[in-house]
């Protein structure tokens, strides 16, 4: 409340202009309070908001763009008519006290002490964007009718040749220039996408349900087809009908040999017996 004593209408009887100055005298109270309490050696207390991410050279932490502070701002010089106001104030984590100052020449911030800049800023140039023209060369443009005929040739060369560009662009954001028709296509692909995942959940679900697995299938791919084509599955009739092929291929193969020869020995019809089973 001491803030409103300045701004009170009611003057005590004992007040003198002469002696107390004004109300803010005579109450001994400044309208800004505790923030004026360095006000004699031209500090202002201030709530300063962190322009950029910094890191703190007491502790090494991180402090991030807009962390707020209780700041010590002072004039400390001026850009031609511009002030330079510099800002001290302690680090939230640590007892190291950090000191920015402002940098009107490009519009920026600067770290005095206690403090690390984490380096986020690009070239305007290399990055395609408008440069800023400067104080000397605003000035020259004003005052030099030479300097500002061939500054104005340069800038209508530099439009001629991003002329193209510019057309190009312009017709490619044209394609886009109708909202509801791109909201309805994009719409309907969803509604397309949405059912065919329906249809896709429907066969997995009866694949499941076939053969009692309990986990989600993946799509289907290529290669699992070629890897499913290499796999044959024999029933058992189609196994006992092979078995019975191979036992009679064999026994004539056995009546051939006596035929010719002796009686063949065990190994030698053991060793028949895996070479026909390799041709099957």
């Amino acid at each position: 409340m001491g803030e409103r004593k300045g701004v009170n209408k009611y003057y005590p009887p004992d007040f003198d202009p002469a002696k107390h100055g004004s109300i803010n005298g005579y109450w001994n109270t400044h309208p800004l309070r505790e923030r004026a309490r360095k006000l004699s050696q031209g500090i202002l207390i201030i709530r300063f908001e962190m322009p950029y991410n910094i890191w703190c050279d007491g502790c090494k932490n991180h402090i991030g763009m807009g962390v707020r502070y209780n700041a010590e701002k002072k004039k400390v010089g001026n850009y031609y008519t511009t002030p330079i106001y510099r800002f001290r104030m302690k680090c939230h984590l640590c007892v190291n006290h950090i000191e920015m100052q402002t940098d009107p020449a490009t519009c920026d911030y600067v770290i005095v002490s206690g403090a690390r800049r984490k380096e986020e800023r690009w070239d305007m140039a290399d990055n395609e964007q408008i440069l800023t023209t400067e104080h000397s060369e605003k000035e020259k443009l004003e005052t030099d009718a030479m300097y500002k005929l061939d500054h104005g040739g340069k800038d209508k060369e530099k439009l001629r040749v991003a002329i193209p560009s510019l057309s190009e662009l312009q017709d490619h954001q044209a394609g886009w220039k109708d909202d509801f028709q791109l909201n309805s296509a994009l719409r309907r692909k969803f509604r397309d996408e949405k059912k065919v995942m329906a249809e896709e959940e429907e066969k997995d679900s009866a694949v499941r349900k076939r053969t009692g697995l309990a986990i989600p299938l993946l799509p289907e791919k290529e290669e699992d087809k070629k890897l499913a084509s290499l796999l044959t599955f024999q029933s058992p009739d189609s196994q006992t009908y092979a078995v019975n092929s191979l036992y009679a291929l064999s026994s004539s193969l056995s009546a051939l040999m006596t035929k010719r020869q002796d009686v063949p020995r065990q190994s030698d019809v053991t060793f028949v017996m895996p070479f026909v089973l390799g041709i099957c």
